[in-house]
């Protein structure tokens, strides 16, 4: 099938027009920055993402992947569209649709000049209502066309982790596919893009397939929540909160997964977002948000707790150099959109503290955000170094190694994650971690 993503140099549109020429597909990756079409063409990954790279350039050399800005040429050459452009928030917590409708309204054109049938797929994260009442209107409109009969449409929501979204894609077993339609035919077309995908497929109305992303994504946002509320209990009763989260994990109910881990609280691009936009989306239908706001409250508080935490084993701050350890919001990313990070660093700044940071991925987004305020360094090694306390912000994986905590002069670590057991640490070190029951000298 012939398939235009339209935001295609995002992290979800990218991954989507690489996946799908991986699958056999011809697909146009349509993006209106030039420069990063410039850079895709040439095969140049501009986001990291596990194993995207080989298969851009593998779907690249195939020519089953056409790196383009040329929205209507695309859409005009294809059977079905992709809407994959970003939905960011209001000041007020509300989605702001302008980029959504810009592409509405260039498909419609393109719809405009096509005698055949074409579907339109809203990948694009938006709150119950917004595919029927903002962009039909718009495709319809710019088209001269009706949805339903001379073109389709559906709701394909994402569920693609960050750092694992290649393997989420081609292998969405543990989180299924959702498909909203507008009518049957419509949902038919898209349905045969996943036919041989091994997962189950829902098939439902596109206001209920809008809602299950927020619904899935404002849940785990909860369940990080309530793990941070607990391993606070936890802590201040002697209790270490991991033997806790073992002890939940027992329960088939519960199950395991790190949305229980307890730390420095959720970042990223969704979940804070998408749960403060069915926040304001029920609140315009008049329904109370009570556990959603919960959600949030604690999750904003989480970073300054692990400043806190710092202040309350290595004393005052002001002067102290302090390595910090990871900077995206998450491992395996270089995505810093509400990062933990930020929170913590720049509260360390404002107590007069030294930042050396290092991070595997994201410090070239990192110097976007914290310019010359703070030293970045290429090692971790380099980062510790000449070091009064540690903080480890982010779970990398090399942030395990105990060895490596030589580097530090001073003797205090705080851990944001429980990246580290303190006992395997060298002695000297006093660790401290949220949810941990108390400071330990080791």
């Amino acid at each position: 099938m012939k398939i235009a993503v339209i935001g295609g140099a995002g992290y979800v549109g990218l991954t989507t027009a690489v996946c799908l020429a991986a699958k056999g597909h011809r697909v146009f990756c349509v993006d209106r920055d030039e420069e990063k079409i410039k850079k895709l063409r040439k095969g140049v990954l501009i986001i990291h993402e596990d194993g995207l790279k080989r298969i851009l350039n593998v779907v690249l050399a195939e020519n089953k992947l056409t790196v383009t800005t040329d929205s209507g040429s695309a859409v005009q050459d294809s059977d079905l569209s992709f809407i994959c452009v970003g939905t960011p928030s209001n000041e007020d917590g509300s989605i702001d649709l302008a980029q959504i409708e810009d592409a509405a309204e260039k498909i419609g054109r393109a719809l405009a000049e096509r005698n055949s049938y074409h579907v339109v797929v809203v990948k694009s994260t938006v709150v119950p209502g917004s595919t029927e009442e903002r962009v039909i209107p718009v495709l319809e409109q710019s088209s001269e066309k009706r949805a339903g009969s001379d073109f389709g449409v559906c709701m394909n929501p994402e569920f693609l982790r960050e750092g694992g979204a290649v393997k989420d894609f081609l292998s969405p077993k543990d989180t299924g596919i959702v498909i909203g339609e507008l009518d049957k035919r419509s949902g038919d077309v898209l349905f045969e893009i996943y036919s041989d995908f091994d997962a189950e497929i829902l098939r439902t109305s596109i206001r209920a397939a809008e809602i299950i992303k927020y619904a899935r994504n404002s849940y785990l946002a909860k369940d990080v929540s309530f793990a941070n509320e607990v391993a606070d209990i936890c802590q201040k009763l002697g209790i270490d909160y991991l033997t806790v989260k073992k002890g939940m994990e027992m329960d088939v109910r519960i199950g395991k997964g790190r949305f229980l881990d307890a730390g420095a609280g959720f970042g990223g691009s969704c979940f804070r977002k998408d749960v403060r936009a069915l926040m304001m989306k029920a609140k315009s239908e008049g329904v109370e948000t009570s556990m959603l706001e919960a959600t949030l409250r604690v999750n904003e508080a989480q970073p300054f707790k692990i400043v806190e935490l710092t202040r309350q084993v290595a004393g005052e701050l002001g002067g102290k150099r302090i390595g910090v350890l990871g900077l995206a919001f998450k491992p395996g990313t270089d995505d810093m959109r509400d990062a933990a990070s930020i929170k913590v660093v720049n509260a360390l700044l404002q107590e007069g503290a030294e930042i050396h940071a290092y991070d595997p991925k994201a410090l070239d987004n990192a110097r976007k955000i914290f310019e010359n305020k703070i030293a970045y360094a290429k090692k971790a090694e380099e980062a510790l170094s000449d070091a009064d306390v540690c903080i480890i912000v982010t779970e990398w994986p090399e942030f395990a190694d105990p060895k490596l905590y030589n580097h530090m002069r001073g003797e205090v670590i705080i851990d944001g994650r429980r990246v580290l057991n303190p006992s395997t640490l060298p002695a000297r070190f006093t660790y401290s971690a949220i949810g941990f029951p108390e400071t330990v000298k080791t």
